[in-house]
């Protein structure tokens, strides 16, 4: 029977991890469900595998998968039908029919399945760790106890919609600097390997020393002629092992701490998250989950590490039973917007409603910056790419000019 290492939550909202053996991943989170484990991660464990795996592997590779685009429409689409009073068998058969992906449709298959053999709905989504990640079942747990299941899938549906129209902003936002860029570096590598070596059989011939940058820049086109293979290599390894790296536990809290603190991108990135955090508690709390649960499934939403440790931090310090504003305070990330908004949420018994306030203000900023962001960098681009044309222009015509000097006073 082959291993699974799992990732998950427990009860208390601490982080849990191990090797379960069983049939499928699927049954390996129905077990860790029914032990109080909330899955976060599931995936086949490294020791033990064989052709079989690497087979299972590839098959994984290239099948279409469940997008954050076919969960979203079904947050949207079952909170529908649920409101109008189709029961819930009704409902997610109308779905598994009507999709298109058919890595949903078997999603939903699966889900139906679970049904009829008796799992609660959030039991059956906890089986897909993937596509309804720890937040996503903790909060349709929420529901099926309050019995407002349809209202968790409409927040749902309005949390997993800000949070695409927050990536697509940012994508449109980086598309014109990133098109300069790579337009710069290709310009460059071209000018290095074919341009400045024409020029450089040219000025051999003058029999005069070059000036400095002509220099420089012969020197530089020599290396890379003569090394291009070499740093081709070297840039894909050093990539390859950034990412892996990034990876990591410790190089995903080093990296996602220094993204706060890069000029104008950080600021974007920290009230970005903190937008991300104050709707995601706002969320939790409206729909009656108890605030250390609440923090724990809002540290798993976040999507940075460093600022997630911290609401562990604040976890932690709420269950040692300090408050909420105390442990804000201490954690040293949230800005005084946040803290004052805590203060009185937590003084007046709407600390919901005040991280909604937040949420929406730093949406806003968010919206404003990014779409100001192209402005910002364009002078940057254009000062780079100034002293780019300046340095080739320097070298290459300044050797043309003391030839065109010596030929006039001959």
């Amino acid at each position: 029977m082959p291993s699974f290492s799992y990732r998950g939550r427990n009860g208390t909202g601490e982080t849990v991890q191990g090797i379960l053996e069983g049939p499928t991943a699927g049954a390996v989170a129905d077990m860790l469900t029914g032990s109080g484990v909330t899955p976060m991660e599931i995936k086949p464990a490294a020791a033990g595998t064989g052709t079989g795996s690497s087979a299972s592997l590839s098959i994984e590779i290239f099948k279409k998968k469940v997008q954050h685009l076919d969960v979203l429409l079904f947050s949207k689409q079952i909170y529908t039908l649920l409101k109008a009073g189709v029961p819930i068998m009704r409902a997610l058969t109308g779905l598994q029919e009507s999709s298109t992906n058919p890595a949903m449709k078997n999603l939903l298959q699966d889900v139906r399945d679970g049904l009829d053999s008796g799992r609660e709905l959030s039991a059956a989504l906890a089986r897909h760790p993937r596509a309804f990640g720890a937040f996503y079942v903790s909060m349709v747990r929420v529901g099926e106890m309050t019995g407002r299941l349809e209202e968790v899938f409409i927040r749902l549906f309005d949390h997993m919609e800000f949070e695409r129209f927050m990536k697509e902003q940012v994508k449109a936002a980086l598309r014109y600097p990133s098109f300069v860029v790579a337009a710069m570096v290709f310009a460059m590598i071209v000018v290095n390997i074919f341009v400045i070596p024409t020029f450089a059989k040219v000025f051999k011939g003058f029999g005069a020393e070059l000036p400095l940058m002509t220099r420089i820049l012969l020197n530089s086109s020599e290396f890379t002629v003569a090394w291009w293979h070499t740093m081709l290599f070297g840039g894909i390894a050093l990539g390859f092992g950034f990412s892996r790296y990034i990876r990591t536990r410790i190089g995903r809290l080093w990296w996602d701490e220094f993204k706060l603190k890069i000029p104008v991108a950080g600021t974007i990135i920290l009230k970005a998250t903190l937008a991300r955090f104050a709707r995601s508690f706002a969320l939790a709390a409206r729909s009656g989950v108890p605030i250390i649960q609440a923090l724990s499934n809002v540290a798993a939403t976040v999507d940075n590490a460093h600022i997630a440790r911290k609401l562990d931090e604040m976890r932690d310090g709420v269950e040692r039973g300090e408050s909420i504003l105390r442990t804000a305070i201490r954690t040293g990330v949230f800005t005084p917007v946040v803290i004052q908004m805590i203060a009185v949420g937590e003084e007046s018994g709407a600390l919901d409603d005040m991280m909604q306030e937040v949420a929406d203000m730093y949406q806003n900023e968010v919206e404003y910056e990014l779409k100001n962001l192209g402005q910002k960098i364009e002078p940057l681009l254009i000062v780079v790419l100034a002293a780019m044309v300046l340095v080739l222009a320097l070298g290459i015509f300044l050797p043309m000019w003391d030839l065109g000097r010596v030929a006039t006073k001959r």
